[in-house]
């Protein structure tokens, strides 16, 4: 890869619970749409197309795209899980990275069903099979709580196994999400909660209460990604650069180490994360704001450490000092996170994408962490796939 990617538009809607949604293909022409607007080119200027998105049909990428014009460029449909909307991103940056294109297309969308998710094929393997086994061998099998719940609220007994923390501590980021979602016209959840209200919502597994659950969202995400010649030629923003990215899977630790937490993607962010520091040239200390995977708080806890925010075993007095937060060291999730804006799965990477854009920008409002020069995103799919993403302007450079 030897060319910049620069984000030079962003856009998304506001995300919804579902039931009160728009169509997915009038989301995700909305979101792009947006993004195109935002970056000033017409859908004609774009060479290439990536669309994610987990529950629907093949081609539903077209069928969102369509609504913008047939101009018969490549649309690659895009699933890996719940970082879908960061593969699309991943693939889009590459395609301009290497020269292919000079303009590409990501979108992300999702149209779900109220509930927890599940599984739409019930007549052949599940593609987390191996995960499963691996969860089963270390905490049984219950068949009632919800399949992602026993994973993350697994993982979050682990560390609390390990290193005796109050349990508590997670409903704290529960909090604080919806602090920052209150700011977010965006966001599902925006009214607050106590840390008390949090631990009296019922019992999910673990120490996880449904308030500590992101919900089943609906919404679309868009990003324009080009070169800097083609930024250049029409006047663009080129205000920020993708500096680094990587795209990592699960190695033998997730199944063999007996771990919950590896099991749920604990090895692929750290493997991501340091992937992107060294090709960045940039370390966790330089960080100052983070749009992570928070689908559940104990999620949040644990990605603090695996991103190295702060070192193993602290991550209780990073939250308990406010480190977390405005007025820390790092702002997580300023735009609400999973907990709160809500979580389309195949939207949820591009929309960690635009909101680190506008902070970058200056553009996010009330929600504006001050003097931001680099950003870092993290996407976690279970089954699995981590995208970290490093955004920074390019006048800081």
């Amino acid at each position: 890869m030897t060319n910049d990617a620069l984000v030079a538009g962003v856009g998304m809607i506001p995300f919804t619970k579902p039931g009160k949604s728009a169509s997915y293909s009038d989301m995700g022409e909305a979101a792009a749409r947006a993004a195109l607007a935002d970056a000033g080119i017409d859908y004609a200027a774009v060479q290439q197309a990536y669309v994610g998105y987990v529950y629907g049909d093949s081609t539903s990428g077209q069928a969102a795209l369509y609504g913008l014009g047939l101009t018969g460029i490549p649309v690659v449909n895009v699933n890996n899980n719940c970082a879908t909307g960061s593969s699309a991103l991943w693939l889009a940056r590459q395609a301009v990275a290497s020269g292919a294109v000079d303009c590409a297309l990501a979108l992300g969308f999702e149209q779900m069903v109220p509930g927890p998710l599940g599984s739409v094929f019930t007549d052949r393997p599940g593609a987390m099979a191996r995960q499963e086994a691996a969860r089963d061998a270390v905490q049984g099998t219950d068949p009632h709580p919800p399949m992602p719940a026993q994973f993350f609220g697994g993982a979050g007994q682990a560390y609390i196994d390990e290193f005796g923390i109050d349990p508590a501590v997670f409903a704290e980021i529960s909090v604080k999400a919806r602090k920052h979602a209150a700011n977010n016209p965006n966001a599902v959840f925006r009214d607050l909660v106590t840390a008390e209200e949090v631990l009296a919502s019922p019992k999910i597994f673990g120490p996880l209460t449904r308030l500590q659950c992101c919900p089943p969202t609906c919404g679309a995400a868009a990003a324009v990604i080009c070169s800097p010649e083609f930024a250049r030629k029409h006047g663009l923003n080129a205000e920020v650069v993708i500096r680094a990215q990587s795209l990592t899977t699960d190695t033998p630790s997730t199944l063999e180490s007996g771990d919950l937490r590896k099991i749920i993607g604990y090895d692929m962010a750290v493997a991501a994360a340091n992937n992107v520091y060294e090709a960045a040239g940039i370390g966790p200390d330089d960080i100052r704001v983070v749009e992570l995977h928070d689908c559940f708080t104990t999620n949040e806890l644990l990605t603090y450490e695996s991103l190295g925010l702060t070192p193993v075993g602290t991550a209780e007095k990073f939250i308990r000092d406010g480190d977390n937060t405005y007025g820390g060291r790092v702002v997580t999730n300023p735009s609400g996170g999973l907990l709160s804006k809500g979580h389309p799965l195949g939207a949820t990477g591009l929309a960690q994408c635009a909101e680190l854009v506008w902070q970058l920008r200056g553009q996010a409002g009330a929600r504006q962490v001050e003097g931001v020069k680099v950003a870092l995103q993290h996407n976690l799919g279970l089954g699995g796939a981590c995208v970290v993403t490093l955004y920074q302007k390019v006048d800081a450079r």
